[in-house]
């Protein structure tokens, strides 16, 4: 019975936090503090910095 319940909260925790998983992370990215955090870790993975950096800078003009 124990087990049942144990895996009835597992499983209802994680589709709340799959629903509303957005809203959490934007309310977690309000705060600065975990935002620097956040950029910091993300900056120091390359594939995900070589992917966005260049896009960054680039001129987008159709000029």
């Amino acid at each position: 019975m124990r087990i049942l319940l144990l895996l009835t909260t597992a499983v209802t925790v994680i589709s709340v936090f799959y629903r509303w998983r957005y809203r959490i992370m934007n309310t977690l990215l309000a705060i600065r503090y975990i935002r620097k955090i956040a950029v910091s870790l993300s900056m120091n993975m390359p594939a995900l910095r070589h992917r966005i950096l260049p896009n960054l800078f680039t001129n987008h003009s159709t000029n």
